[in-house]
């Protein structure tokens, strides 16, 4: 029972602390905008395999099919610093408010075909995995097979690549850093107590999943 409540509090914070970025729900995307708009965005995940080398080397995320209002809730971060990237952040501060939403509303469907991409009984996770996932408390947030966040704002994982996560998770254990960070509060608790082996190891549990989000080739690129 104490487990249960302490999930259902996180899950209740996550919530609250987001709830500035979902207040942005006052400007409706539109997707063909957000089309016009995407060239910033295409030269990095527009590229199948595309790699970043800042802070490290990594896969750049899939953000296709990723959903809307966590897209607009990553780029207000990256606005306002709360994540820490210079590129990132340099493309997000040249944005609207509206070019925000119209660009995740047309990310957000990008490559969706209307065919649900997760099985119902995905793979099971080692036991080691199993008692990290349990630690973490991680299916309160992201869901069902980690592809059905509970709240919007909150990302689909499924799927997502595996070097990516770890690179993410490790940034919510960066404390002092002015270049690299994340500074939400409920994700830098979760973090916390996990060694970098250990965050590896749920990256690439839950980079194995089938999900959603994927990287949609550009066609000039192709």
């Amino acid at each position: 029972m104490k487990k249960i409540l302490s999930i259902l509090t996180l899950s209740a914070l996550f919530t609250g602390l987001l709830s500035g970025a979902q207040a942005q729900d006052a400007k409706a995307g539109d997707a063909q905008a957000g089309a016009k708009i995407n060239s910033m965005c295409i030269g990095c995940h527009g590229i199948p395999g595309y790699k970043a080398s800042f802070p490290e080397v990594y896969q750049v995320p899939k953000i296709a099919g990723q959903g809307a209002k966590y897209i607009e809730a990553a780029l207000v971060e990256y606005q306002k610093g709360q994540r820490k990237h210079p590129s990132m952040h340099a493309v997000a501060v040249s944005l609207t408010e509206q070019n925000i939403a119209d660009l995740a509303a047309y990310y957000s469907q990008l490559g969706m075909t209307g065919t649900a991409a997760v099985p119902d009984a995905p793979p099971a996770p080692s036991p080691q995995v199993a008692a990290l996932l349990e630690k973490g408390g991680c299916v309160a947030c992201h869901g069902e097979n980690f592809n059905k966040p509970i709240d919007p704002s909150y990302p689909k994982l499924a799927g997502q690549h595996a070097d990516y996560l770890y690179a993410a998770l490790k940034e919510y254990q960066t404390k002092n850093n002015s270049r690299i960070g994340r500074d939400n509060a409920v994700m830098v608790g979760m973090a916390a107590p996990f060694s970098h082996a250990e965050l590896k190891l749920l990256a690439r549990y839950i980079g194995s999943l089938p999900g959603d989000v994927k990287t949609v080739a550009e066609p000039r690129f192709r």
